[in-house]
């Protein structure tokens, strides 16, 4: 068996792994990049770029259908090729795949092994049955993957998950979509809107990353009118029958109902790739799920010298917070003993449905009672957002009590991407309600809905 030497062992090459290698090198360490899976970023592949590419198509199909409330009319039906979109979307697809594996290409050959790695112990790693590797540190940047209830597994290949949808060559007829979370959300209402009788189920209630009660039933009732939204259904049946899933469930009127799907698209959380990495042998503490226990300020695992990054910590399962982790892993690796706080950015979250859906800062939950006032704005009557027929949308502004800081927020509305990033950089710069109105608004913006609920913040906290 071969033998490597080499002072930080990076295992996984997605986002995480490449920024702690380029951290390890640029501290002037020898790294070695193990990558057993195919190169290119769970975003890239499977995740943020082939879904909104997938979004693209449904939001022109949907624009064409409402063209006539401004007076344009489209004569003869609005044809959808399932063949065409989905060309499209691996097309693209692999071509922000391509840009990813060019970057991995650049990495020098002796810096990259291919194979699975498991622990031998806390600094020697077996890569398949090939090579050993001995390393002063370790990067644990292994990703996640969909997490599937027990019960799904017997649908077979009539089960599918967010990866799969990205390789159709069409798209089927009929889909029923199990978790009304960020991709349930996404897939669900793109699948909708280009054509596919589309049912997504949830239970207990929750709608997208949403924890303030009253924008969760807002955005519940708003969905609810453009495709079928059940977030806490009763399901009596669900089997395979040949090439279909039948579904025996309990509508919102309560009404008994079976129908056929082609596929059930299992959208119910993610879960970090751990097994297999015989983690029992590195001499770390482990949770109840077998994931290290670590320091989500230093990303350490105790006080050993391996460090966790990115989806497979399971902190914030995002692109760029996987970016900064695995820099911090990566610079903390290099100079250890002696680590550090790596950066946190303000807590940002968007799903991009029409309205789409977003949070900043502390979530709605997380507050004390009575320890903060609610500023509110509907878009429903905000001007550019009337002017463009976009005007669904709620939003909830989080005030300090004492302060005044702005502490978070939580809505559903028009360009709430754009928005988002607005509140991050005033919730990281801590800015008080005061000081974010003394900021310029444009006429006419949609951020001045946000100015309309900043004014409510202040005038509740004067009050």
């Amino acid at each position: 068996m071969n033998i490597l030497h080499t002072d930080i062992a990076i295992i996984g090459a997605g986002t995480a792994g490449l920024a702690a290698y380029r951290a390890a090198k640029a501290a002037g360490k020898t790294a070695l990049l193990i990558e057993g899976g195919p190169y290119g970023t769970t975003c890239a592949r499977v995740g943020c770029m082939p879904s909104k590419l997938l979004i693209a198509a449904a939001e022109a199909a949907y624009d064409m259908r409402h063209a006539a409330a401004f007076g344009i009319h489209i004569d003869g039906d609005i044809r959808i090729d399932g063949r065409e979109v989905m060309n499209r979307v691996r097309r693209e697809r692999d071509r922000f795949v391509g840009f990813v594996l060019k970057g991995v290409e650049n990495i020098p050959e002796e810096d990259r092994l291919r194979g699975y790695a498991r622990f031998i112990d806390n600094q020697t790693l077996a890569v398949d049955d090939h090579t050993t590797v001995k390393a002063r540190r370790i990067v644990i940047a292994t990703g996640s993957s969909p997490a599937i209830p027990v019960h799904f597994q017997t649908l077979g290949d009539r089960l599918i998950v967010n990866d799969d949808v990205f390789n159709w060559e069409t798209l089927p007829r009929r889909v029923a979509v199990f978790g009304p979370g960020v991709i349930g959300l996404e897939l669900g209402q793109a699948l909708s809107r280009l054509d596919v009788t589309t049912r997504v189920f949830g239970r207990g209630g929750g709608i997208g990353p949403f924890s303030d009660p009253i924008i969760r039933d807002y955005a519940r009732t708003v969905f609810q009118g453009q495709f079928y939204l059940d977030p806490d259904v009763k399901i009596d049946t669900l089997q395979r029958e040949g090439d279909e899933v039948v579904i025996t469930y309990r509508n919102l009127q309560g009404e008994k109902i079976t129908e056929h799907f082609d596929y059930v698209l299992a959208a119910t959380g993610r879960q970090p790739n751990v097994d297999g990495l015989d983690l029992q042998n590195a001499g770390i503490e482990l949770d109840q799920s077998g994931v290290p226990l670590f320091d989500a300020a230093t990303l350490q695992c105790g006080q050993s010298t391996i460090f966790i990054a990115g989806d497979a910590n399971n902190i914030l399962p995002l692109l760029h917070e996987a970016a900064d982790e695995g820099k911090t892993a990566g610079e903390n690796a290099a100079r250890y003993p002696h680590v550090k706080p790596g950066l946190r950015r303000a807590p940002i979250a968007v799903v991009f449905s029409d309205p789409q859906l977003a949070m900043v800062g502390k979530r709605h939950a997380d507050l004390p009672p009575r320890s903060f006032v609610t500023g509110v704005v509907s878009f429903e009557d905000q001007g550019r957002s009337r002017v463009m027929l976009k005007n669904k949308g709620l939003m909830h502004i989080y005030a300090d009590l004492e302060t005044g800081r702005f502490l978070g927020a939580e809505w559903m509305g028009p360009r709430a991407e754009n928005i988002a990033h607005l509140l991050a950089w005033a919730y990281q710069q801590e800015l008080t309600i005061n000081q974010m109105l003394d900021m310029p608004f444009y006429h006419p913006v949609v951020e001045e809905g946000l100015r309309t609920a900043l004014r409510d913040a202040a005038a509740k906290l004067i009050a």
